[in-house]
């Protein structure tokens, strides 16, 4: 497996397309709501670990948490752990973070990260251990009305309408890049319905990353709750590492 040199690479490599990918969903909020889901990463049919997400609404405000931890085959060549927390408000559907947190251990390195937020623009205050700058890092200061990564992925995983699905594009911004989620196309399936979405990177990936791959197409699959909303339980996605899968429990 590829050496991961941060939590934001940790992330990149085994959810850019895959958990950031969920970003998609957010819609209105609905207040004094919680949420928790624990999802089965695989990639080419190998178990790789699991993704846990747990959050709660209460009026205008949100706070959430997750983890992302190796397992299976993966977990016996490296042990890697994602810690991730987040709150802020909630306002018209729209999702603006306040504060993210988050700590990172590779299994031969520990990180830390820290982005609180100023009028909707993050100001990353701890990014640990520092990184030389390099062509192409990304201005946070030009990053306003960009969410993070945690953030997206509770707008996401979190029961909603149905009308709130399938019809998004978002941008995300994780300290030092950026990329873009879209989703539409939603059709029924199985009593359910699926989205065509696609997660691209745009800017503040290296040359390297960009050229392995830079465009990642992906399938986001809801069921039916008892109340009539939808909830995600599949996400199939195209990886660096070949076909992954997120599967609810």
């Amino acid at each position: 497996m590829k050496k991961a040199s941060s939590a934001m690479t940790i992330t990149s490599r085994f959810l850019a397309p895959a958990a950031l990918l969920l970003a998609v969903a957010a819609g209105s909020a609905v207040a004094d709501q919680k949420d928790s889901a624990v999802f089965d990463l695989t990639l080419k049919g190998i178990h790789a670990g699991t993704l846990s997400i747990s959050g709660a609404i209460e009026g205008r405000s949100y706070a959430v948490s997750g983890v992302l931890k190796s397992g299976g085959l993966v977990a016996l060549v490296r042990k890697i752990r994602y810690d991730a927390r987040a709150y802020g408000t909630v306002a018209d559907g729209r999702f603006t973070p306040s504060r993210y947190e988050e700590d990172a251990d590779t299994g031969k390195r520990q990180s830390q990260s820290v982005m609180d937020y100023k009028a909707g623009v993050p100001q990353v205050k701890v990014y640990n251990p520092p990184k030389s700058p390099r062509p192409g890092d990304v201005d946070a200061a030009t990053q306003g009305g960009t969410i993070d990564p945690l953030t997206a992925l509770y707008a996401a995983l979190r029961d909603v309408p149905a009308a709130e699905a399938c019809n998004q594009t978002l941008a995300l911004f994780d300290g030092r890049r950026k990329s873009q989620v879209v989703l539409s196309d939603p059709r029924p399936v199985n009593g359910g319905t699926a989205c065509a979405g696609e997660y691209r990177r745009l800017e503040g990936f290296s040359e390297r990353e960009m050229a392995d791959k830079s465009r990642f197409p992906f399938t986001m699959t809801y069921a039916t709750t008892g109340d009539g909303r939808l909830r995600v339980t599949e996400i199939s996605m195209d990886t660096i590492y070949g076909k992954g899968r997120l599967k609810r429990r």
